[in-house]
């Protein structure tokens, strides 16, 4: 029963840690003229993963692997199938040219870079498949070309990704 009361305050503060985090994203933007593309991008996104950041790297010090890409794939599913599908329930979503074109394939790659990195067994032979410090120095590179590419895009007026109401 404790246990319940633990998870309905831990979600009930996650939710209310949610909203401080829009209002102070968008007073920043707001503030320093930020558009909303790179605050969702950026602000929100990091915001919103370090829980799951916070888990995954206390389940690899304890050596849970297995809970770290657990809670990866799980939160990237999430994401993508249900928080868009229930949003798009809700209201229409208007998808730009440029995220079918470029945002999404480098989703894809993300995904496929994972693969790659995680077959360890099939690819080379080795007795177990392992994500190594230099794979993660490979993820961590993918992901800091993505944020160049996405404040590149903010820079330049071309706010390309996302979806947005119609």
């Amino acid at each position: 029963m404790i246990n319940i009361i633990y998870l309905a305050i831990g979600l009930a503060l996650v939710v209310k840690g949610a909203d401080f985090l829009i209002d102070g994203a968008s007073s920043i933007a707001k503030k320093y003229n930020i558009s909303d593309l790179v605050v969702g991008l950026t602000i929100i996104a990091f915001g919103t993963s370090l829980p799951e950041m916070a888990v995954s790297i206390v389940a690899g010090i304890e050596g849970k692997g297995e809970i770290t890409l657990g809670n990866i794939i799980g939160s990237n599913i999430s994401n993508i199938l249900l928080i868009l599908g229930a949003t798009s329930l809700v209201s229409d979503l208007k998808v730009k040219v440029n995220t079918i074109w470029k945002e999404i394939p480098f989703s894809f790659l993300g995904v496929l870079v994972l693969i790659v990195l995680a077959s360890d067994v099939s690819l080379t032979g080795l007795s177990h498949s392992s994500i190594s410090r230099a794979d993660g120095l490979i993820l961590l590179s993918f992901f800091s070309i993505y944020l160049y590419y996405t404040f590149g895009v903010a820079n330049i007026g071309g706010e390309s990704t996302s979806a947005v109401k119609k």
